[in-house]
């Protein structure tokens, strides 16, 4: 929850405020340290609201679009400053929704704007991507950016399918997922502990003979290649067989399993050069981007078998 907090010297708002000469009034904007936007025909508006009293922040963008923030580079961030309008609005007692309000050709009839102070601005961006295959081994033990250049294009790849592990939902490319082969067994991020099956000092996740009994634990199928080798069990007692060393049946695979990873991207905003009537500031944190969709996906693919 950011407070801003707007002093009054022999000034108001006649419409919202009533003062004599000399004396001091301070009004605090109690608003989140989030945003929404709209993407429109012209351009964005950012925006947000609160009721009790009625009020909004906005800011118009002209030729902009949500799409453009999340345009970030080969070291998963974006930055860039544009102009725009900035808004400060005052409403009647009506209960308002920003949505209504900015994302609507007709706002509703219900609401009336009881005062607009207006002030050309710059917006500076910032956003950073995020990816992650919430595979119980947190991205920064996964060896993303092995040089340190910020740049993740040389990040660790066990299994030489293309997709490195920090992104890859099976590590070890044997077609049982990097989550279902016990990484951090308690969940303390420490992984010295993790599974593994036959000795050999690497782990489930990171070998691709769990058993160490010669076969791919992906090969080691029965009846039909399902790329799903958790589902064949010779020995109930035991468990699948591709956990199993005295059981070595070979089917080959042909191809990897579906692959899926989230991308999340946190968009923040501050506003520059402000000059309100009753407000000036150089800088004034705006908050980040929620609710947006597309701020927050899931991605699917497949890669080439090797």
């Amino acid at each position: 929850m950011r407070h801003i907090f707007l002093v009054l010297f022999s000034l108001c708002l006649t419409t919202i405020y009533s003062c004599d000469d000399g004396d001091v009034i301070t009004v605090s904007l109690d608003f989140e340290d989030t945003f929404q936007a709209c993407n429109g025909v012209s351009g964005i508006v950012l925006y947000k609201t609160k009721n009790d009293p009625s009020e909004s922040l906005s800011v118009f963008i002209s030729n902009y679009t949500v799409d453009a923030m999340l345009n970030v580079g080969d070291d998963n961030t974006f930055e860039e400053t544009k102009t725009g309008t900035f808004n400060y609005r005052t409403y009647n007692n009506a209960t308002i929704s920003g949505g209504d309000l900015f994302c609507n050709d007709v706002p509703p009839s219900d609401v009336e704007i009881r005062s607009d102070d207006q002030s050309a601005c710059s917006v500076f961006f910032r956003t950073v991507l995020t990816e992650d295959d919430n595979d119980g081994v947190p991205t920064e033990l996964e060896n993303p950016d092995p040089n340190g250049d910020g740049i993740f294009d040389d990040a660790q790849d066990t299994d030489g399918d293309s997709i490195p592990d920090y992104i890859d939902f099976d590590d070890d490319g044997d077609n049982v997922p990097t989550a279902n082969e016990n990484p951090d067994p308690n969940g303390d991020g420490d992984l010295s502990d993790a599974q593994d099956t036959d000795g050999d000092g690497i782990p489930d996740y990171l070998d691709d003979d769990d058993d160490g009994d010669g076969t791919l634990t992906r090969d080691e199928e029965k009846g039909v290649q399902d790329q799903n080798p958790t589902n064949d069990e010779t020995n109930e007692a035991v468990g699948p067989d591709y956990l199993n060393p005295d059981v070595s049946d070979v089917l080959p695979a042909t191809a990897y399993r579906q692959h899926s990873y989230t991308k999340a991207f946190l968009v923040t905003a501050t506003i520059l050069n402000l000059d309100l009537s009753n407000l000036t500031q150089d800088e004034l944190f705006f908050g980040n981007l929620t609710g947006d969709s597309k701020t927050s996906k899931t991605e699917t693919l497949t890669p080439n078998f090797n």
